[in-house]
């Protein structure tokens, strides 16, 4: 399994607050991370960007998923840290509840899907690459990696690349994460802030 490339220094995964993520998240927070409109955005690209028949994960995932209400995907399955959050999510079919900082690790088999989707989460990951390498172990060939980002965080939680890097460069990790697995054929960069509400950009990448 590949590792962080050697170039990028370890205090970009270090946090405020290294304690255990289980006491972070023991208490639910039915609260959304991200404005009306910038939900609004995320929802209208899941609707230009999935198909009915794809299988979704939706990684690090709480009591919303931000998919069209009107389309019913063929699995939508959750990861995350709060059992209550993900009880109420009335979109995912199945969740469990897996601390990826802990264990990298995800509890699937390969090729189970063919999107896997993170919003406004993946500022909290200590080990990314090695996420990245099981996100692209779980899809299959030719499915998608959509992350979503906003300039919202806890800032004791999220790794200090994303507090010291610009959009731009934020981006371009999370790029990296996805090109260090080998996996992945190509990957953009996009920007659907609405006008006015939180910024909103979106990294996706194409598995081989």
């Amino acid at each position: 399994m590949n590792r962080k490339p050697p170039e990028l220094p370890d205090q970009f995964f270090k946090r405020q607050d290294e304690s255990g993520d289980e006491l972070f998240y023991v208490h639910p927070r039915f609260e959304t991370h991200i404005d009306d409109s910038t939900i609004d955005n995320l929802t209208a690209f899941y609707r230009e960007a999935l198909k009915p028949d794809d299988r979704v994960l939706d990684l690090m995932s709480s009591w919303i998923s931000h998919l069209p209400p009107e389309v019913r995907y063929q699995q939508v399955s959750g990861l995350g840290m709060n059992e209550a959050e993900l009880a109420r999510n009335e979109r995912l079919d199945d969740y469990v509840v897996h601390n990826l900082n802990d264990e990298p690790s995800l509890p699937y088999e390969d090729a189970s899907f063919d999107v896997v989707t993170i919003v406004v989460s993946v500022q909290y990951l200590t080990r990314p690459f090695e996420v990245f390498e099981e996100v692209a172990r779980v899809l299959a060939p030719g499915g998608r990696c959509i992350v979503a980002m906003s300039h919202r965080l806890f800032p004791t939680k999220a790794v200090y690349a994303f507090q010291m890097l610009s959009p731009e460069d934020r981006c371009r990790i999370v790029a990296a994460y996805m090109k260090n697995t080998e996996q992945f054929e190509e990957t953009e960069s996009l920007d659907r802030s609405p006008p006015a509400g939180d910024p909103l950009w979106l990294v996706r990448g194409h598995l081989y």
